[in-house]
């Protein structure tokens, strides 16, 4: 492709090549994995709610900054659909199969890849198992397995609660949902990690969630159990064996991603907040409010893939064209100052933050999540009454991939 083909007379201002592919903004790197929000505030003020940026592999997308913006977005699947077969890159071989975008963007049999009839009637059986599965003892799985956490490191007065706590009691909870046994589940952490970090690993890494899973679907098939992978298999609307592990894959990875970073950051949050801390140890503070704060300070993916648009549009004062990838700034969408012009009013009682997406692929399985981070909260205080960070909150870090910013760790101390 010549220069004069990628700043050519005849390419529409504000198309992502139009800028010059060198200059745009990378979400992947050394600066995207320290200083996100330091990206994400540089292109509000050079580009406005809508911005050009460069994906791993260097594929061109837009990322939407404006909550407003973003709320038009994710509520107008006519727009901005959900179906990465219409990606203008993916469609013209700009895009291989083997890159580590594919598993987050690229398009699979299961709800979120689907708009319309497809995708009511394939969340509608996502719906229906998680809600049987969130009547099954989801806080009764999540207060056991809380407890046999804290056990494995009681006694030695230190833990790190991201290794030893947060990465692994979402998915040991959803070992018990989704049918897998206990021993899967742990394997499948560091896959999961694996997918949303993307680099060289991440094809490999879904490949082996898909196995995994795969093989769970032939084992409830011949003998079904009450879990989510039975209803799935079970469920009216008859989802055959691609959709079924493709669904799988999906309440796995999003549940565990997703609860595990926002019951770090949550814990984070008490444990650097002293008035926090013990308002929740005596009761006095629900725990429901500080992940509400959360939600909108930190929420669990920074940035959500994507939406394609299905005509030529205009959006942020920039023209996109039909098949182009836009991804949403979740983080951002928050934080826009035209919305929260005073980012230090407390925002208590209010659910309007767009942690959880938003319009019809909202998260289904949020409910889930939130009462396994309550569990996991005041189990570990009772627990542990007297726990302490271990070292300054100014030595705290995170690592941030492109959809995703996670504390690194969580260093505590607390009496034997």
């Amino acid at each position: 492709m010549s220069d004069q083909t990628l700043n050519g007379p005849d390419t529409p201002r504000g198309c992502p090549v139009a800028h010059g592919g060198a200059d745009l903004a990378r979400l992947y790197g050394p600066e995207a994995a320290t200083d996100p929000l330091g990206i994400y505030e540089r292109l509000r003020k050079e580009h406005g709610s809508v911005a050009p940026v460069l994906l791993e592999g260097d594929v061109p997308a837009w990322l939407v900054l404006g909550y407003r913006d973003n709320r038009r977005v994710l509520d107008n699947p006519r727009q901005f659909s959900r179906d990465a077969r219409i990606w203008r890159d993916w469609r013209e071989g700009r895009v291989s199969e083997t890159s580590p975008l594919i598993p987050m963007v690229g398009w699979r049999p299961d709800c979120v890849s689907q708009d319309g009839e497809p995708h009511r009637r394939l969340r509608g059986a996502v719906t229906d198992g998680l809600l049987a599965a969130s009547s099954r003892g989801v806080r009764r799985h999540a207060t056991y397995f809380a407890n046999k956490q804290i056990d494995a490191f009681a006694d030695a007065g230190r833990a790190d609660l991201v290794a030893d706590y947060a990465e692994h009691l979402p998915m040991l909870v959803l070992t018990r949902i989704l049918g897998l046994p206990t021993a899967d589940g742990l394997r499948l952490v560091e896959s999961c990690a694996h997918v949303f970090k993307g680099g060289e690993g991440a094809l490999e890494h879904n490949d082996r969630i898909m196995h995994i899973l795969a093989e769970l679907a032939e084992r409830k098939r011949a003998e079904p159990g009450s879990d989510f992978a039975t209803a799935l298999l079970e469920h009216p609307a008859g989802l055959d064996h691609d959709e079924v592990v493709s669904h799988l894959r999906l309440v796995l990875i999003a549940a565990h991603t997703t609860t595990s970073n926002l019951l770090a950051r949550v814990l984070q949050l008490v444990l650097t907040d002293a008035a926090r801390l013990s308002g929740l140890v005596s009761g006095q503070m629900n725990i429901s409010s500080v992940v509400e704060e959360v939600m909108w300070e930190t929420p669990p993916l920074s940035v959500l893939p994507g939406r394609f648009a299905t005509a030529d549009l205009e959006l942020g004062g920039h023209h996109i064209q039909e098949g182009e990838l836009l991804i949403l700034g979740l983080a951002a969408g928050n934080l826009d100052p035209e919305v929260r012009p005073d980012s230090a009013v407390a925002l208590q009682g209010n659910q309007s933050h767009l942690a959880f997406s938003a319009g019809p692929h909202e998260c289904p399985g949020q409910n889930i999540g939130q009462s396994i981070i309550e569990i996991g909260v005041n189990v570990l205080l009772h627990r542990l009454p007297d726990l302490r960070l271990a070292v300054s909150s100014e030595e705290l870090s995170s690592t941030a991939s492109t959809w995703e910013s996670r504390l690194d760790s969580l260093p505590v101390e607390f009496s034997v």
